[in-house]
């Protein structure tokens, strides 16, 4: 009998003892950070517990939701959508989201990060279902901002906040991707001929251009020479007539001299006999002047013609 009472003691305070402990449990609630914890009391909404320390009702108050505030990653799965010319294409992404609002992530939605990635889904092949193949490729930054659009006000009864949205891959039909390549071979192709001729065109242009410009150039120098030697010319002569009026003039200096007008007969009559000497030398045949047998005649006469040359220029104003 005591043995029994004993046993049933033991018993009492085993089961004390582990209901003690269970309270403290539920009573002492740590909080980690950037985490929310929803106290539900009596089964009804109560309060929302920060990062930190927390004393709850045993029995009466029970930790109902645990999230994170932290920005989560979503694998989006992989889909098929159909384009507006009718190519269907596998499409992937990653979603990226945030619990703004734990109490509204607790009650208004039953599994929030489902629905995202649901309705991400749903909005993608509705948006790529607008627009064409080729274009798929070159608007994926807008069709990632319509996407996270159109989940973010639908987001926001349930107290998340949509971030961004990223297109991962999109995997086309092998017959598709064949044609795809064959139409960029095609394209390289013609891109190819393209900048040939265009390389012909501009040689053909630098070539012509050259010539142009060595023509114009061997004009240039042409006229500089021509516009040169007329200079050059013109130099010559202006010089020439000056020397000889310089010469002239210190002629009649020296003819006005004593003694010049005898020093120019003297030197007309040398000259005289020297031509008429030249003359008989040149021909077979001499007809000799009448006045040859006065040489000092003619002499005279030259210089008399002199004299009423200088008489005239002395006369002139």
């Amino acid at each position: 009998m005591d043995d029994m009472y004993l046993s049933i003691s033991t018993l009492i305070s085993l089961v004390a003892v582990a209901v003690i402990v269970i309270a403290l449990a539920k009573t002492a609630q740590i909080v980690p950070q950037r985490s929310a914890y929803i106290i539900e009391r009596l089964g009804r909404y109560s309060r929302t517990l920060d990062a930190g320390f927390h004393i709850l009702i045993p029995f009466v108050d029970r930790v109902a939701y645990r999230h994170t505030l932290k920005e989560e990653a979503l694998d989006v799965p992989k889909q098929q959508c159909i384009t507006k010319d009718n190519i269907a294409v596998s499409v992937d992404g990653v979603l990226y989201l945030q619990v703004i609002d734990p109490q509204s992530a607790s009650y208004g939605i039953t599994d929030y990060r489902f629905a995202s990635m649901s309705l991400a889904q749903t909005t993608l092949r509705s948006i790529i279902g607008q627009i064409e193949l080729d274009r798929t490729f070159e608007e994926r930054s807008r069709l990632n901002e319509e996407v996270v659009s159109a989940l973010d006000d639908a987001a926001q009864p349930w107290g998340v906040k949509v971030m961004r949205y990223e297109i991962a891959d999109i995997v086309m039909p092998g017959t598709i991707t064949d044609a795809l390549e064959q139409q960029m071979r095609a394209e390289r192709e013609r891109r190819a001929v393209v900048a040939r001729s265009e390389g012909e065109r501009q040689e053909k242009i630098n070539i012509s251009e050259g010539q142009k410009i060595q023509v114009i150039n061997l004009s240039e120098a042409e006229k500089e020479k021509q516009i040169n030697e007329a200079e050059g010319k013109a130099r010559e002569i202006q010089m020439l007539a000056e020397a000889t009026a310089i010469g002239i003039e210190r002629i009649a200096a020296a003819i006005e001299k004593p003694g010049g007008k005898d020093a120019v007969s003297l030197r007309i009559a040398e000259q005289y006999v020297r031509e008429f000497g030249r003359i008989a030398q040149s021909g077979t045949t001499l007809i000799l002047p009448a006045e040859l047998s006065n040489i000092g005649a003619a002499v005279a006469g030259l210089a008399k013609t002199l004299q009423t040359v200088d008489s005239v220029e002395a006369a002139k104003p």
